[in-house]
């Protein structure tokens, strides 16, 4: 687990004896600190928090400091190198502490004296309460390592009130008020959506609506990010004409790309527009998107076929019209002659590489990183006779980078306008930077965290970003860890911070999981920074983002598109939801594909507030 931030109380447990970090059971003058027990019904254990301190040589030094009381972790050189807790003093060298993770021991750590000489350990192991003494280093002893266990999250919602029949003596009933397990969002939650309404009975999972199931058969379609590539009898969100405004989009087998526009209030056309016609032989195998290629405002269709790369401009009908004839790039296709491109192996990119205003795309393939740019004239250039890097593909030669354990992304870290590649391997972070010449240099491993190493078993489990979480900021890592959420900031420099435990929620620790719950990365206070979104099992929670890379505790925002049957009783895997702007005024809205049909949630943050 990655160092907490000093927002976050912990409770401090020692490895060696399961034993949590506090004062005696009779605690004396002296301060002292001890492991023990705390038994159910009595006293809880202390929590803790870390607070950072900057030193001169630019280590990771903190104060860890009650929660309660205030006093700190305090070394006062006693003859039996005995800790206690302390009355705080600026600057005192005593009571600051490096936190050094274990190697090869995910979540474990020291806990080292500033001088670096002495780390926290049992004095005798044997005893009920068991003294904490400071003593040299042995790599061997286990009562030396120490995990941080985050408290619980504190839940900013109100419980839900039902009526519960209640039987009498004479055989009538009467009504009470009962506590449901169901959750109301707080009165003054911000941001906050509207009811979950039923918008447009199409589009859905039941026959009635249409009878969508997507043919992928990962399911990963649904896996909470926005992925960029549909597949046949996916729905989605996109601005098919340019206006700013989210409309609907499915691939139908029959029918080809069809769309319900947005009316611009929260709701859609009630009649299907056909966008695309359907190929002569549509393959399952076909990813499909919309995106502007040429620059004009308006997107077209780019579909990864066979044979290669297609695109088909969008017409004055704001139709996209089936050609004939040979693709835009004989490449990054799944058929043999286009370089046998899979889905389930080889991520593809469509994005500004080089920063010259045009889109290019670059794949990951078994040897390495492919990449075609685009001309001025709109053309792809065919593909070299190498990889333009030799690392990040799926063969072992080039990595072992496997597409559900190892997420790569296309990131600006170091602000010159072309895109970087990183990616997240078993024992951490890599990152190859691009230059002027638009060459890539050789990975180089920068951070130990955020691997599968380190308990991020999966990318779908573990949901993993980069963004930039300030204004005008480096791109940050932000990832859904074992633990909550951790962040590591950008240096601007394709370096990063170490990564911190930023909010005790959204993890695994915390019970939310991939086959349940989606969670997104999103600006819905329209502050141009991004917030969290997770639907959860009692509807959407939003942690909205304070800067620094820090968020605050999650609030209920709408009891809908959850897990729970008080929820509507949502599905990853048949129920995709979305965050978009269908209305135009710049923040995004909740839309969901349940099964009569599409659901929105409108976004209410500041709507009826004067500016």
């Amino acid at each position: 687990m990655p160092v907490p931030t000093e927002e976050l109380k912990l409770q401090i447990v020692n490895a060696a004896t399961g034993k949590t970090l506090g004062a005696k059971a009779a605690p004396g003058t002296d301060g002292a600190l001890v492991v023990r027990d705390f038994p159910d019904g009595g006293p809880g254990p202390e929590q803790w928090q870390l607070t950072r301190v900057q030193a001169a040589q630019g280590d990771q030094t903190y104060v860890i400091r009650n929660a309660v009381s205030g006093k700190v972790l305090d070394n006062p050189a006693a003859a039996d190198r005995g800790v206690r807790q302390w009355d705080a003093a600026a600057g005192k060298k005593a009571q600051q502490w490096h936190v050094v993770p274990v190697e090869g021991e995910a979540g474990l750590y020291f806990i080292e004296d500033a001088t670096g000489r002495a780390v926290l350990d049992l004095a005798d192991p044997g005893k009920e309460d068991i003294r904490v003494v400071l003593r040299e280093y042995d790599d061997s002893a286990e009562s030396q390592r120490w995990r941080f266990v985050p408290a619980e999250p504190r839940r900013t919602s109100d419980p839900a009130l039902r009526w519960a029949p209640l039987s009498h003596w004479n055989g009538r009933r009467s009504w009470r008020l009962a506590r449901s397990t169901a959750l109301r969002p707080a009165p003054e939650a911000t941001p906050s959506f509207s009811d979950m309404l039923l918008v447009l009975e199409r589009f859905g999972s039941d026959q009635a609506a249409g009878g969508w199931k997507s043919t992928r058969a990962d399911g990963r379609s649904h896996s909470g990010q926005a992925a960029p590539w549909a597949w046949v009898g996916d729905r989605l969100l996109a601005d098919t004409t340019g206006a700013g405004q989210a409309d609907i989009v499915g691939l139908k087998p029959a029918k080809g790309a069809v769309t319900a526009s947005s009316r611009g209030d929260g709701t859609f056309q009630d009649g299907e527009r056909v966008l695309h016609p359907p190929a002569p032989s549509p393959s399952t195998e076909d990813l499909w998107t919309l995106a502007d290629t040429t620059g004009d405002g308006k997107p077209d269709a780019v579909v990864l076929a066979a044979d290669g790369v297609r695109v088909f401009l969008q017409d004055e009908a704001g139709t996209f019209a089936l050609t004939s004839g040979e693709p835009a790039l004989k490449a990054f296709g799944h058929g043999r002659q286009a370089g046998g491109w899979l889905a389930d192996k080889h991520p593809r990119f469509l994005a500004d590489a080089t920063g010259d205003g045009r889109l290019d795309i670059v794949g990951f393939h078994d040897d390495g990183v492919w990449i075609s740019l685009q001309d001025e004239e709109g053309k792809f250039a065919p593909l070299a006779d190498e990889p333009v890097l030799r690392a990040f593909g799926h063969e072992e030669k080039a990595g072992g980078w496997l597409a559900d354990k190892h997420p790569r992304f296309l990131g600006d870290t170091t602000g010159d306008g072309r895109l970087d590649i990183v990616g997240f391997h078993d024992d951490g972070v890599w990152i190859s930077l691009q230059d002027e010449d638009g060459t890539f240099a050789d990975p180089l491993y920068i951070l130990d965290d955020f691997g599968v190493d380190q308990g991020w078993s999966t990318a779908g489990e573990h949901p993993r970003f980069l963004v930039g979480t300030t204004h005008g900021g480096a791109v940050d890592i932000v990832g859904f860890g074992p633990q909550g959420v951790v962040v590591a900031r950008g240096r601007g420099d394709g370096m990063f911070d170490a990564a911190e435990l930023v909010l005790n929620d959204f993890g695994l620790a915390q019970g939310w999981t991939s086959d349940r719950h989606l969670r997104f990365l999103a600006d819905v206070t329209g502050d141009g920074t991004p917030d969290i979104v997770g639907f959860g099992d009692e509807g959407v929670w939003v942690a909205h983002n304070r800067g620094g890379g820090r968020f605050e505790q999650a609030q209920l925002v709408c009891r809908g598109f959850g897990y729970n049957d008080d929820a509507g009783a949502w599905r990853v895997d048949r129920h995709p939801r979305f965050l978009a702007d269908i209305t135009g005024d710049g923040r995004v809205d909740i839309v969901g594909f349940g099964g009569p049909g599409v659901y929105v949630a409108r976004n209410l943050f500041r709507r009826f507030r004067t500016r």
